[in-house]
């Protein structure tokens, strides 16, 4: 039996594991790191996600593993909790109540946070709360790499502890050069009582001495040319590791300062520096949302990469056609393939094909528009960069899929293909098309129409196929904002400022034009199958205007604040985003009802600029209206740029619940699901309760497999003899039922054989009493009930006569 939910609003990927140092196990088998709300656990060998461990409802703010159970980890989160983990199972084992954790932080007020000590209790209560909490040090730094602890610390001291000693030594704010001394991060050795602290001017301080009033010494190391962002000591205090902006990861000798070894060309700026507890593997965070182990500063031996936040989303959200995995903005420079049931990235293409500089102010090429074909065949990008006192250098780029390398291949560049900014750009993804066709519109004035040619031969050899431009349009001067094709590629809509025209793609030939109220049309779309006659636009005065192209007039409008309108290729609906108060409201309809489908308030903060429909492998059946829009396809969306960084949310349909049928037999898999049957007095009349008699619930080798914690089960050849052991019915027992069966058997055979002789005897006579006419004989169930009643105890009848 089956109960429906409601639509669930999930964050399915993107989050960022970078956010704070990973943790790597005892056994460097595995890497720990704070991803969102959950814990990741990745296989260092093989990159791939073991464990997600999720509880948490607020941001995990830091992982830290259990100093006296290396097999357990340690999660805080802004939700106020700290969580005991066995991330070997993925198994919750304890939640401690306390306050926001930050880290090892609590936040006092916005600006001011406090270095604190919790007593976490004794208890075999899975909830406890934790009450007894000291300040260590107050008005403390909120980023964690500026707080370390050092060697033989167990438990700090309070601050307002008499043994509690304060040191501190500081350095001015500028030097003489110019340079900046903040402090960025900061070390501890492991051995030797020395503090290595990283500053903004790339400098490096070993402080010595600390000890001792006004006697400190530091002496100072410089590689860096910006701020040191990591620092962090091997476990035998040997080797000082650090990076920054410059990829590179630095190995300073201890003691021996002059000697360091480089790892560098490790893809992005280090943000955080983690070393295993056997010394084996190095770890770096990297701004990109990427974690590289490292063997010993040696050589990179896996990478595991999140998705990648540039500074802006630039292209729209897309879904690969072959591997049906999302595509948008990575790297600068890039656009990356994204497995959204994986969380992980495929792969990265690189579109720009020019070295990235990091250096501040400086204007580089930037991937700002892309589109597939319907195919997957096909994918166009724009790149553009924009100087000081200098013309727009614009590049369109078609990529041809490779079947051989499974990966896209530059065919053809067009430089300048437009003379200002393009605006909008789509392929033509009608199946049955003879040609591939690509239009783009531009802030010229211009939409352009780019059409694959035939493959060229010349002196005997064949070169692939190559784009050229096959028409250009314009409306009255105006600015074309947007375009769209039909679903069978008939049609095309170009909207030029408030006027939207419909021109036929055979012949160019300016078919309609659709008046609109002053304000530009933002969006267009054409509506699917049984709502094929409909286009429907976004207007900058908050208007969604739907016109039937029969008619060629509008057939409604209402006012929305849409944010983006976008349609389901598979489906006749179309999902609206409209931002209102703050947050944004999801609206989905079919064009030709006046009713939507579905609708959501407040799905998320802010305003939606990029979703996208995913087809789904397998269609779902699912039997509520209000959520067969999600039977055909997935609906992503990426939440806005918040304080944390944005997820990919996606729209699921409401969950499956089973539901417990009360005739069912109360087994312990019964028990298992939760539903406990209350007890009910059986009725002696009733067969069917009289049947179902409840299995014995107090088998040692049942609760042994269901309540036990798998990683503390005995081996299982125990379990597995203890188990059929309990199944096993008593010999004795046996014996007795089955000669009781034997008995019973014999019985009724003699019955059969008395009753035959009965029958044939009382045949006999009759028969010749009547002339040789045959009485009707009786039945085998009326003979065996005339012989219960010959056997029944008739005692009691005389008795009756005489009273």
């Amino acid at each position: 039996m089956v109960e429906h939910g409601d639509i669930r609003v999930v964050h399915r990927g993107g989050s960022k594991i970078n956010f704070r140092e990973p943790v790597i196990t005892h056994d460097s088998r595995y890497l720990l790191c704070a991803s969102g709300e959950c814990v990741k656990v990745f296989s260092t060998s093989t990159e791939e996600c073991i464990h997600d461990l999720r509880g948490h409802t607020g941001l995990v703010t830091g992982v830290l593993l259990k100093p006296s159970n290396h097999l357990q980890v340690y999660s805080c989160s802004a939700d106020g909790t700290v969580r005991l983990w066995d991330y070997t199972d993925g198994i919750l084992i304890k939640v401690q109540l306390m306050c926001v954790c930050v880290c090892v932080y609590v936040c006092v007020c916005a600006d001011l946070f406090q270095l604190v000590a919790v007593d976490l209790p004794q208890s075999g209560d899975q909830l406890v709360e934790a009450r007894e909490l000291s300040a260590v040090l107050s008005d403390v730094s909120s980023n964690p790499a500026a707080i370390v602890f050092g060697r033989g610390v167990r438990t700090p001291p309070p601050l307002l502890s008499p043994t509690h000693h304060l040191e501190q030594f500081s350095l001015k704010e500028d030097n003489k050069k110019g340079g900046k001394n903040t402090v960025t991060c900061v070390a501890c050795h492991p051995k030797d009582d020395c503090i290595a602290t990283g500053h903004e001017d790339g400098k490096i301080r070993l402080w010595r001495n600390f000890n001792h009033k006004k006697e400190y010494t530091y002496s100072t190391l410089h590689w860096h040319h910006s701020a040191v962002s990591s620092l962090c000591f091997t476990p035998e205090g040997t080797n000082l590791l650090s990076g920054g902006m410059e990829s590179v990861l630095v190995q300073w000798r201890y003691n021996q300062e002059s000697e360091r070894d480089f790892l560098p060309r490790l893809g992005s700026a280090i943000t955080h520096i983690t070393v295993s507890p056997d010394g084996a593997l190095f770890c770096t965070s990297h701004s990109d949302n990427k974690i590289t182990i490292i063997q010993s500063c040696v050589k990179v031996s896996a990478v595991i990469q999140g998705l990648v936040k540039g500074e802006s989303v630039r292209t729209d959200m897309m879904v690969d056609p072959r591997s049906k995995s999302l595509v948008l903005n990575g790297k600068p420079g890039h656009l990356q393939f994204y497995s959204l049931p994986r969380d992980k990235l495929l792969y990265n293409l690189d579109i720009v094909q020019q070295e990235y500089i990091h250096e501040s102010g400086l204007e580089q090429f930037e991937v700002v528009k892309a589109a597939f074909d319907a195919s997957g065949s096909w994918l166009a990008t724009v790149e553009e960069r924009k100087q000081k006192d200098a013309e727009l250098e614009l590049n369109l780029k078609l990529w041809a899929f490779d079947e051989q390398t499974q990966s896209f291949v530059l065919n053809t560049t067009i430089s300048a293909p437009h003379e200002a900014r393009i605006t909008a750009m789509c392929f033509c993804h009608a199946t049955d098309s003879q040609t591939t066709m690509l239009v783009s519109t531009s802030k010229d004035g211009h939409f352009k129409a780019w059409q694959l040619g035939a493959p060229a031969h010349t002196e005997g050899k064949q070169f692939s196929p190559s784009w050229s431009c096959d028409f250009v349009g314009a409306y009255h001067g105006l600015v074309p904002e947007c375009c769209c094709f039909s679903a069978d590629g008939s049609l095309l809509a170009v909207s030029f400022q408030e006027v939207v025209t419909v021109w036929s793609p055979a012949s160019w030939e300016l078919l309609t034009t659709l008046s609109q109220p002053p304000k530009a049309v933002r969006d267009l779309c054409f509506g699917r199958l049984s709502c094929s006659k409909y286009l429907l636009g976004t207007t900058a005065n908050n208007l969604l205007c739907c016109w039937n192209l029969l008619t060629c007039s509008l057939e409604w409008s209402t006012s929305m604040d849409i944010s983006l309108l976008l349609a389901d290729p598979l489906t006749e609906n179309m999902a609206a985003f409209c931002c209102q108060a703050g947050s944004t409201d999801l609206f989905v309809f079919k064009p030709s009802e006046p009713r939507p489908v579905f609708s959501q308030k407040a799905v998320c903060s802010g305003k939606v600029t990029r979703a996208v429909f995913a087809p789904r492998e397998e269609m779902l059946e699912s039997c509520e209206e209000s959520s067969q829009w999600l039977n055909h396809s997935q609906l992503y969306f990426l939440t806005p740029d918040l304080p944390v960084f944005p997820d990919i949310v996606i729209f699921l349909p409401p969950p499956f619940k089973l539901v417990i049928d009360d005739s069912v037999a109360m087994t312990p898999f019964y028990l298992l699901l939760g539903k406990h049957r209350q007890q009910e007095d059986a009725d002696p009349l009733s067969g069917l309760s009289a049947e179902r008699r409840p299995l014995p619930q107090c088998s040692v080798a049942i609760k042994e497999l269901l309540q036990t914690p798998a990683h503390v089960l005995p081996s299982t050849s125990f379990l597995c003899s203890m188990f059929v052991q309990s199944l096993l019915i008593s010999v004795t027992n046996g014996r007795e039922e089955t000669k009781h069966v034997e008995e019973e058997m014999e019985s009724e055979k003699e019955e059969e054989d008395s009753e035959g002789e009965m029958e044939s005897s009382t045949q006999r006579p009759e028969q010749a009493s009547l002339g040789g006419q045959a009485a009707p004989a009786l039945t085998k169930a009326q003979l065996r009930e005339l012989k219960r009643v010959k056997k029944l105890d008739h005692s009691w009848f005389p008795g009756l006569l005489h009273s």
